[in-house]
């Protein structure tokens, strides 16, 4: 371990160490990056489900990499939260570091001949005159004027748009209200999904409201197209019965397009299905242990006394009997069911199951799917945070605006010379770079120009011309 140098403040070192790196540009960037990848994470693992969903639905190997780094409630990950963290802590940084230093510059003396938009104008006059002229000049071009004394020497500023310096950190306090509201989520904001089958009823686990499918309605139509016969979704509703906190049963639908609001949680019509009542038999007798409601696709269960597990993996609406295989129509024509077998964890076979009948298992099994219910899915989800992320983002698109589309500017001015000969010296910044403004400030020193120019004296005798 290295001793520190006498005099050297090792505490005033790692601050302007921890400075430089988070009002390093470049390390703003990179969390950023690392901020986006965990969200979309997040879009592409389906989030807060129970262990067995991501066994069934993903990869063996995934599903343990899912649950074995959180990522299925990755939103409210310490790793997630402290990104967060770490991008606000950078913003701080930068805006106190960078943007107020360069956007709010202090009123200080430049060598007017160093800034590359620079020019020198001649005039005539008493100094206060001449002051006073260069001043009324700028202010009814709308250019705001302050003097400070420098040095033993007065300066004059003008800025135009000088509050639009500001658009960055506005747009940066933006983004810090779009973050509370995010955070409020996350400490008190919930989301999830469920199904309830026709007849049935269920309870939401966090917020206890109850609801019962009365009934669920679709409509799917077949729309001709270039490449063929397509068979569209063109609405499904869910006729519910609810209760909130209250315990008051209500009537409600629930479309696509058009949530339904339980105290403050908002539930979504997001698919349907068609759930299945299977039957096991053995030597033409039903076996205990079978499965004892209706199936959605996906779920599986074992068939008793054996190694074996049957899955339901899709519903088939319509079976071509010419060939015994999958209709186009998804409507419940003439439906069927696949069913996919394992032994163990590994996959043994397929079949294609119409509706009303039974396979052969094997050594004097059967398996029958008997009727098909109607199933809704929902997702629901409360966020107490929406308000502020709705106006933070507001505040972020307004400073942004400010920024691209208005032009802060500031004049140098600085009057040099004796008795009534004087040299008006103007120097322009902008925070946008000089290219930007090297035309606007060209016209506006040939005004200046011209208006220090004395009117031309007319000859002698000739009477002034006027207008008819």
């Amino acid at each position: 371990m290295t001793t520190p140098a006498p005099g050297s403040n090792l505490l005033r070192d790692w601050t302007s160490e921890f400075i430089s790196l988070f009002a390093n540009i470049l390390f703003a960037v990179s969390l950023f990056g690392v901020w986006g990848l965990l969200t979309l994470i997040g879009v592409v693992v389906d989030q807060g489900k129970d262990p067995s969903f991501y066994y069934q639905n993903y990869a063996m190997p995934l599903a343990r990499l899912t649950l074995r780094l959180h990522l299925d409630n990755i939103y409210h990950s310490a790793a997630y939260v402290g990104i967060i963290g770490l991008i606000l802590l950078s913003l701080a940084v930068c805006t106190f570091k960078r943007v107020i230093p360069a956007r709010l510059p202090p009123l200080r003396a430049v060598k007017i001949d160093k800034i590359p938009l620079n020019a020198t104008v001649t005039v005539r006059g008493e100094e206060e005159a001449v002051r006073n002229r260069v001043e009324s000049f700028f202010h009814a071009r709308g250019w705001e004027i302050r003097k400070k004394e420098i040095g033993g020497e007065e300066w004059t500023f003008a800025d135009k748009h000088n509050w639009a310096r500001r658009g960055v950190l506005v747009a940066h306090i933006g983004f810090v209200i779009i973050a509370a509201g995010t955070s409020i989520y996350w400490a008190k904001g919930f989301s999830g999904t469920t199904t309830v089958i026709s007849g049935q009823t269920i309870t939401i686990p966090e917020t206890n409201a109850v609801f019962h499918l009365d009934r669920f309605g679709y409509r799917i139509d077949p729309i001709t197209t270039k490449s063929g016969v397509v068979y569209q979704p063109i609405d499904y509703v869910s006729r519910v019965t609810y209760a909130g906190r209250d315990g008051v049963q209500r009537h409600a639908l629930i479309r696509v397009n058009q949530p339904l609001d339980v105290d403050g949680t908002s539930y979504y019509q997001s698919t349907y299905g068609f759930a299945v009542d299977f039957v096991v038999t053995k030597d033409g007798r039903p076996i205990a242990g079978g499965p004892d409601h209706p199936l959605k696709e996906g779920e599986a269960f074992p068939i008793p006394g054996s190694t074996r597990a049957i899955q339901y993996s899709q519903f088939v609406g319509t079976i071509d009997r010419r060939t015994g295989g999958q209709g186009a129509d998804p409507r419940p024509n003439d439906p069927g069911v696949v069913i996919s077998a394992f032994e163990g964890e590994k996959p043994v076979g397929r079949a294609l199951i119409p509706l009303g009948t039974s396979i052969d298992l094997g050594a004097g099994y059967r398996l029958g799917a008997a009727k098909y219910t109607l199933y809704s899915g929902m997702q629901y989800r409360y966020d107490p945070g929406i308000p502020l992320v709705g106006i933070g983002a507001f505040v972020l698109l307004a400073g942004l605006c400010i920024s691209f589309y208005l032009l802060p500017a500031r004049l140098y001015v600085q009057l040099t010379g004796s008795e009534r000969a004087w040299n008006v010296g103007i120097a322009a910044t902008t925070v946008k770079g000089y290219d930007i403004f090297e035309e606007r400030f060209r016209e506006l020193v040939r005004e200046f120009e011209r208006s220090e120019q004395p009117p031309k004296p007319t000859s002698a005798g000739s009477p002034a011309l006027r207008p008819i």
